[in-house]
């Protein structure tokens, strides 16, 4: 075996301790799949998110981000599925235990820590969400699964319900090959999503996703949409909760199901909470992208949607909130018929 190809195995059974759930290697090279980010930046589908077109070339690159990078290490963990109380807003399962950026994280170090010991003159960098990659498009290099037609990355083992990490070495590790795409003629996800977000040609379209809208948006939600959105508060799992391939996954990552007051917290309850206690209950959660503005904005929404009664007295306040949005969500919200 190859000093390469040792270092290789050393990476992918020290994964697997750590508990990631897949783990391969991309070769560090601009994305097969640049063009099709480029389109969808150039057609204005990442809506408000400037910071997608900044450089999209640039993005698709990993060398860009590690001067002298040869690989790529893709890495996943699974978030188990979680209905919450049915009583509750809907919040996306992969907000409702811990937030995930500082297990990985973790994880990534002890990897990288593990890989110097072994190779001291190796360089890296870890990617966790926030950096300027194409972590979808490098995972799937990796043979971590394929690109699905709602954009999700899909493994037919633990189908959709992942979280990505990389780590950019400058040493070249013998890469892994792309797994063919399984969606066959499966359309279930484009017929799933309540806004029609997903495109025939396979992209997302942000402006209309319930995920980017509650997530990312700021300002008012587009009151066409508002009433699609349902009870959504935070985030969207329509497009995967149908994917055949989500049927039945192993339980995810145990370290990611810690208690989660939003998973079991009634609108009446989210549409009660002031400042304090949104920065209280959601405190180490991946909620927090969104701000408590956002929180309530949307959950006005959500509350007009159900059409129940006993809420309308906390729409009836939040209609004179300072914050625009959310008055305005709570007067939408008020004109709907119970």
């Amino acid at each position: 075996m190859s000093s390469a190809a040792a270092l290789k195995a050393v990476v992918l059974e020290e994964a697997r301790r750590l508990g990631f759930a897949c783990a391969g290697i991309a070769p560090a090279e601009t994305s097969p799949r640049a063009g099709r980010f480029q389109r969808f930046v150039e057609l204005g589908l990442h809506a408000e998110m400037a910071y997608l077109g900044r450089d999209p070339a640039a993005r698709a690159d990993p060398r860009r981000l590690l001067a002298g990078a040869a690989s790529v290490i893709c890495l996943a963990v699974s978030y188990a599925p979680s209905d919450g109380d049915a009583s509750a807003g809907l919040i996306a399962r992969y907000a409702r235990g811990r937030d995930y950026h500082r297990l990985l994280r973790v994880r990534c170090r002890k990897l990288l820590e593990v890989l110097s010991a072994r190779a001291p003159a190796l360089r890296g960098r870890i990617c966790v969400d926030t950096a300027p990659v194409l972590e979808r498009d490098l995972a799937a290099s990796a043979g971590l699964g394929w690109i699905g037609r709602n954009g999700c990355l899909v493994n037919r083992r633990w189908g959709s319900y992942l979280l990505l990490a990389e780590i950019i070495v400058d040493v070249p590790l013998p890469p892994d090959e792309p797994v063919a795409n399984g969606c066959g003629s499966c359309r279930r996800c484009l017929r799933a999503c309540p806004t029609g977000a997903i495109r025939e040609d396979g992209l997302v379209d942000s402006r209309r996703c319930i995920g980017y809208l509650t997530i990312e948006h700021r300002g008012n939600l587009p009151e066409e949409l508002c009433s699609t959105i349902g009870r959504r508060v935070f985030g969207c799992d329509a497009c995967q909760e149908v994917c055949p391939y989500n049927r039945a996954v192993p339980a995810g990552d145990g370290e990611l199901r810690g208690p989660s007051a939003l998973a079991r917290t009634p609108l009446a309850e989210l549409l009660a909470w002031d400042q304090a206690d949104w920065d209280r209950l959601t405190r180490g959660s991946a909620a927090r992208r969104a701000t408590w503005e956002m929180f309530l904005r949307n959950a006005a929404v959500a509350a007009g949607n159900t059409g129940q009664a006993h809420l309308r007295p906390h729409l009836h306040r939040l209609a004179g909130h300072p914050a625009g949005e959310v008055a305005r969500a709570a007067r939408w919200a008020l004109h709907q018929k119970p």
